[in-house]
């Protein structure tokens, strides 16, 4: 890697990182102030444990329709556009909620802040992809990602920092940071992507920025079946399968991602847990999320990330049917910080396992097709949660209903088919020795007639 790709490198990554912090504060600090809401109806009115659901579900909706609004532009637009855009629309709507007075109101301006983070979600993953090493994408993708659990510690370690009262209204003020802090950053160090201006026809425009970047490009990128572009080569016959699995896949990642960031401190407040210890325990989740999934991804690269996906699904639903048990109190912070592993950090994974399985063409729309399909679990978990709350249910049966969920993403994981993408075809080709992480988990002999026949399917 040259010395202006590294430097390239260095710059995508701390933007994209501290973008999606911000969206890690944002799903996690809603989770924070849910109890003080259901206690004090002077903030925003009289919330009840099932319109608390339906508040954290808005803004997931939100990034569902943000993130796929991403993906039908994000491969005809480009990259470095939508990421600005995105940082803009998020950090406006971030800051006037921290105004809101009303529920409506309140309700409203998180749909509006989902939609800013969808776009930011669903196009960190194709930046990545397209300017990472290919045998080190899912660590760098990892190291992107990992900005979520590491803004949900933010989130939670500001709550406890924080008194009562209206001082709610400050958490949310500081979520609009982005706008003075790392937009202008944004502008003058974040390029455009030199494979999507190549994969557009934009030649002259890629080699120029490659010299730039120092991001190597291939030989003419061969034209998707009819020239199908972002959604359209989602439907073809290459992608239709795999586009539903791993659909179905971030699904679950996301259900259990959400549910868990909203829900956690009140199931374990409604366990006898006092209001410290609840959000101690939403510190562990994320903390372990953090650690795991950067841990997880040097594992995907040299193993594959479909057979790790697997067993870190397995291993939160493990987790947290052991979380019902009844162990000592020294062990629960542990053992809720395997299941941030095993639900956060398995949705880190999944975003990297998403963009490296499609080309250029299809990268943006693939990434937000399983971010904005995905946010159907994300809207799903606080409603599910609250669901067996409002309904008398004891904590042990929502631990007990996300486990199977974890079970659930695990099966569908197994079934996603492995399939080489054309720059992984020519990653083998330029890196001595090294084998894309789909083909990974096969035979040397299945890899070495992949190589051979090129670019043909």
């Amino acid at each position: 890697m040259s010395r202006q790709h590294r430097t390239t490198l260095r710059w995508l990554v701390a933007i994209t990182t501290v973008t999606l912090v911000f969206d890690g504060y944002d799903l996690v600090v809603y989770g924070t102030v849910v109890p003080q809401f259901l206690r004090d109806p002077g903030q925003i009115g009289h919330l009840s444990v099932a319109q608390a659901g339906a508040l954290g579900s808005y803004a997931l909706m939100g990034v569902m329709v943000g993130a796929l609004s991403a993906g039908a532009v994000g491969d005809h637009v480009g990259r470095r556009r939508i990421m600005i855009a995105g940082i803009i629309w998020f950090s406006v709507a971030m800051g006037l909620s921290a105004f809101a007075t009303s529920i409506p109101a309140f309700g409203v301006l998180r749909f509006f802040t989902g939609i800013g983070v969808g776009a930011l979600v669903a196009t960190a993953a194709a930046m990545v992809a397209e300017f990472a090493p290919p045998h080190r994408r899912n660590v760098y993708n990892a190291i992107v990602y990992s900005g979520v659990p590491v803004g949900g510690v933010l989130a939670a370690v500001m709550a406890l920092l924080t008194p009562g009262g209206d001082s709610w209204r400050g958490l949310f003020l500081f979520g609009a940071a982005p706008l003075v802090v790392l937009l202008p950053v944004t502008l003058l160090r974040l390029p455009e992507s030199p494979k999507w201006l190549q994969a557009r026809g934009h030649t002259e425009r890629a080699r120029l920025l490659s010299e730039r970047t120092g991001v190597v490009l291939s030989g003419p990128v061969r034209a998707a079946e009819d020239d199908k572009v972002g959604f359209a080569a989602l439907a073809s016959r290459r992608y239709a399968l795999p586009t539903v699995l791993l659909g179905l896949m971030s699904c679950s990642g996301l259900l259990l991602t959400y549910a868990l960031n909203t829900w956690l401190p009140e199931i374990m407040k409604q366990s006898g847990f006092g209001t410290s210890y609840s959000l101690v325990f939403l510190l562990a989740l994320n903390g372990g999320a953090v650690i795991g999934g950067l841990l997880a991804s040097r594992a995907a690269d040299r193993r594959g990330p479909q057979r790790v996906i697997t067993s870190t699904f397995v291993l939160a639903a493990v987790s947290l049917v052991l979380l019902t048990v009844g162990l000592p109190l020294g062990a629960l912070p542990a053992l809720v910080a395997v299941a941030g592993i095993g639900t956060i950090g398995t949705q880190v994974l999944v975003y990297g396992f998403v963009a490296n399985y499609y080309d250029t063409r299809a990268r943006a729309a693939g990434v937000a097709w399983c971010a904005g399909f995905g946010r159907l679990g994300g809207i799903g978990g606080p409603l599910v949660g609250g669901a067996l709350m409002s309904a008398g249910f004891s904590p042990h049966h929502a631990f007990y209903a996300f486990a199977g969920v974890a079970v659930l993403g695990a099966l569908v994981t197994l079934f996603v088919p492995r399939r080489l993408s054309e720059e992984e075809d020519a990653a083998v080709e330029s890196v001595p020795g090294s084998v894309p992480e789909s083909v990974s988990s096969r035979s040397s002999a299945d890899a070495a007639a992949l190589v051979a026949l090129g670019p043909s399917r």
